[in-house]
């Protein structure tokens, strides 16, 4: 089997300028290592990648875990994800958990044994901050908050609930229902809701709206509960009736459209639907049979009811009519990951060196925490891309 020494021999250097060149180490002068790599080459020799990574404490590997890749969002997510993972000379490894029961612990357990160099949480989880924060290995969340040393990238939902609303309200919108995440979620409301999101509930409150939102809307540790709740707020603030329809698993797609089905059939006064893309196709679609069925009676799209989509994936274009969707930067999204990864690794590395550092120097095996990337989350900015399916 060919080694380095054999490389070392053809190319007529040493052994460790071979090592430089290879793991990049160190200075090596163009012309040797252009000798080096013609030896490489004239041997077939491959490097060792295992030995390499043990060699500089890296497996260049990043976990990732979603609910499902078979939801739209999540796959383009993942794509983008991987793409600018592999830019930053890293490689993904995935888990759906809704396919992999175990995969969250099982990837956490592969952090802790230094077999990946971090992972990024896209998918629910029931641990505590504590957890998180005691793992001491390089994890970065995404639309979630999983504890305050924990750095974080998410759309700015806030500005989505108020990009969305205004469209509603400027149009004239009397009756809005929402298709959204279980409400079982939204553990931390304010006293302002009940826990079925009832018109009623939230009218009650207008008058407290400009007081208390601010403070709501940032207390919770889904920050996609934070466009729901801004949302609901300012149709009540203007006397608009707002429903709820719940999908109660992300991970079942057929589930947005039986929510679908539910919003036509409880509520045909609706004016307006705001839904995850997937939904909101299903709403379109449903609409649209409607009106060729009862022509008379049928609701117009957009003169009687006007429909948002929320994520802006290509599903929104693809229902029989563009559908005007707010829309998330897929892409801003995963090159905000990738940097915060890179940032917690380099803080991993920073915080393993000055602990071998004072071990070598006699400490007494007690050294600093690491230093933390920023705890506040990084907010992307959304749009609104207005379609054929409001006024």
């Amino acid at each position: 089997m060919v080694g380095m020494r054999d490389v070392a021999r053809r190319a007529g250097v040493s052994l460790s300028t071979v090592s430089l060149a290879v793991n990049g180490t160190g200075y090596v002068a163009e012309s040797t290592r252009a000798r080096i790599e013609a030896a490489m080459a004239e041997l077939n020799y491959v490097p060792n990648e295992l030995a390499r990574n043990l060699f500089r404490g890296r497996t260049n590997l990043i976990g990732v875990t979603i609910p499902t890749v078979a939801h739209p969002f999540f796959a383009q997510l993942t794509a983008s994800l991987q793409r600018h993972l592999h830019d930053a000379g890293l490689r993904m490894m995935l888990c759906s958990t809704a396919d992999q029961e175990r995969g969250e612990s099982e990837y956490i357990d592969m952090l802790k044994r230094q077999m990946m160099d971090g992972i990024i949480i896209g998918s629910h989880t029931n641990q505590r901050p504590e957890y998180w924060q005691g793992i001491g290995r390089p994890i970065v969340a995404f639309d979630r908050f999983l504890g305050e040393e924990i750095p974080s990238v998410c759309s700015d939902h806030v500005q989505g609930a108020h990009l969305a609303a205004r469209q509603f309200l400027e149009s004239g919108v009397r009756h809005v229902v929402e298709i959204g995440g279980p409400r079982s979620q939204f553990h931390d409301l304010s006293e302002a809701q009940t826990a079925d999101g009832s018109f009623e509930s939230v009218l009650s409150a207008a008058a407290d709206v400009a007081a208390d939102v601010a403070a709501d809307v940032n207390d919770t540790t889904f920050p996609t509960v934070r466009y729901h709740l801004t949302f609901e707020r300012e149709m009540a603030a203007a006397g608009v009736r707002c429903d709820y329809v719940a999908v109660e698993h992300v991970s079942d797609t057929s589930l947005f459209e039986r929510a679908a089905e539910e919003v036509f059939r409880r509520f045909p006064d609706a004016d307006a639907i705001i839904a995850p893309d997937l939904a909101a196709a299903h709403c379109v679609r449903l609409a649209l049979r409607e009106l060729r069925d009862n022509h008379d009676t049928g609701r117009r799209i957009p003169d009687d009811l006007q429909i948002i989509a929320y994520d802006g994936t290509p599903v929104a274009d693809l229902a029989g009519l563009r559908i005007t969707s707010v829309h998330q930067d897929l892409d801003a999204i995963a090159v905000k990951l990738v940097e915060r990864m890179k940032e917690a690794i380099a803080d991993d590395h920073a915080s393993a060196s000055a602990s071998s550092a004072d071990e070598v120097a006699g400490a007494d095996g007690v050294s600093e925490a690491p230093t933390s990337v920023a705890a506040s989350c990084d907010l992307v900015p959304l749009t609104l891309v207005r379609g054929e399916t409001t006024r």
